[in-house]
Formats: structure tokens, C-alpha cells, sequence
């Protein structure tokens, strides 16, 4: 073998070798991004803006995958979860979905019923009662005549809040001069008994306003007899 040959030899093994060192330097950094980033799993990202109190269905998020490790612990992983729950704040287009943004719908029980009515915004209601939560309805009726006085009256204590409504914005309706003046209003969703909803079904067509009164935490009103009624009359 010849100088020149040996060289030719000498430069191949070179070669060979650069290629192995570079084929362990790409394994190396490889190994070092998937110890860093570790496996993908399955996480949600909503599609569009939810408004708070929305119920929820597995069409609002879209799948992707991400490294387990950059997902936060109450990431939601399994859609399925969705179903039967409602938002509990307003969730963001693109924000990812985690178990702390949602709640379960409350139920009804075997003798109750839905009821929605429109809850002028102008009482403080907005953004103030959440589903679950226990309130008193008052409604106020004008009076009609000098025999009958106007006046106030719990038409249903203690009643279930089963779901809050978007803000909406009221047309004038010449019909209900006493609902004209109001320009916004919450649809409030409610769990009650036959009677009770339908004393809420008259107020909503004939009371002059009608009205909600939070009540505390494990705090249900107990009335005693002609507690509901108020006159002005009978202040004095």
C-alpha cells in the first residue's frame, strides 16, 4: 500500500468516525428534549368565548396534544367530563379547559320543575347569584282600587337558583308599562314546586316588579304568619 492509499484509508476512517460522533451528538440531544418535554397527552381548548353559568357539551373544545409535564394538575384530559356541568366563569377562546372551570348542573328533585323568568339587571341581580344559591322572590303589585293597597309579598321563599342567563337587552313593550321602563334584564332559572311556580308565573305577567333577595349560606328564610305581606299601611 502506497503513502497515497494509506492517506485515502486514513481519511475514510476519519470520516466514519465524525459520522458516529455526530449521529451520537443528534441521539444525545434527542434524548436530553424528550427528558425534558416527556410524553404528550390529550388536553381541550375551547373553541369560543362561554359566557359563566353556560351548560356544556363536548362540540365546544377542540383536541391537542401538549407534554404532560407543561399541563397544570387540574388540566382536563377526558372530555367526557364536560357533559351534565356548567361553565362557572367566562371562558376564553383558546384557554384550555381545567377542572376548576366547570361545576355540576344542580338537579331537580321528583316534585320540582323548571321555571325561567326575566329579572330586571337595574335590581343588583347581575353577576351576584349563582347557580345553587337559595333566594327569596318578592314581588310588588300596585293597587287597583281605594280598597286595595299596594303591596310587597314573598311569593316564594328559599327558592333554588338552577341557572343564570347571559345579559339581554329588553324591547320596549307598550302592553307592560310596569316592564317597559327596563332596558336589561338576567334570565334567572329556577327549581320549584307546581304552586310555587306558578305564583311566579303571575308575578312575572301582572306584578309591578319583580325581585330577588340573596339569602346567606345555610341561612333559609323562616316566615312566620303575615311575614310575606308588606303595606304601608300596616307600617304604621
Amino acid at each position: 500500500m502506497n503513502s497515497r492509499q494509506r492517506r485515502g484509508v486514513i481519511l475514510l476512517l476519519l470520516s466514519v468516525l465524525c459520522a458516529f460522533a455526530a449521529f451520537a451528538g443528534v441521539l444525545s440531544v434527542i434524548s436530553d428534549v424528550n427528558s425534558k418535554v416527556g410524553p404528550e397527552v390529550d388536553a381541550y381548548r375551547l373553541k369560543a368565548d362561554v359566557a359563566p353559568y353556560t351548560p356544556l357539551n363536548e362540540g365546544q373544545f377542540e383536541k391537542i396534544s401538549m407534554p404532560k409535564r407543561w399541563l397544570s394538575e387540574n388540566a382536563v384530559t377526558d372530555l367526557a367530563v364536560v357533559n351534565g356541568k356548567i361553565a362557572v366563569t367566562q371562558l376564553k377562546q383558546g384557554s384550555l379547559l381545567q377542572d376548576d372551570m366547570i361545576v355540576n348542573r344542580p338537579a331537580l328533585a321528583n316534585d320540582e320543575q323548571e321555571i325561567a323568568i326575566m329579572i330586571d339587571a337595574s335590581t343588583g341581580v347581575a353577576g351576584k347569584i349563582l347557580p345553587g344559591d337559595l333566594v327569596n322572590i318578592f314581588a310588588t303589585f300596585a293597587g287597583d282600587s281605594r280598597d286595595a293597597a299596594a303591596e310587597s309579598r314573598i311569593i316564594v321563599p328559599n327558592a333554588k337558583v338552577l341557572d343564570v342567563g347571559k345579559l339581554t337587552a329588553l324591547q320596549p313593550d307598550e302592553s307592560n308599562s310596569s316592564r317597559s321602563a327596563a332596558t336589561k334584564a338576567v334570565p334567572i332559572t329556577f327549581a320549584l314546586k307546581t304552586k310555587d311556580a306558578q305564583r311566579v308565573a303571575y308575578a312575572e305577567s301582572f306584578a309591578k316588579h319583580v325581585r330577588l333577595a340573596l339569602l346567606a349560606d345555610g341561612s333559609p328564610t323562616t316566615l312566620r304568619p303575615g311575614e310575606n305581606t308588606y303595606t304601608l299601611e300596616g307600617d304604621k
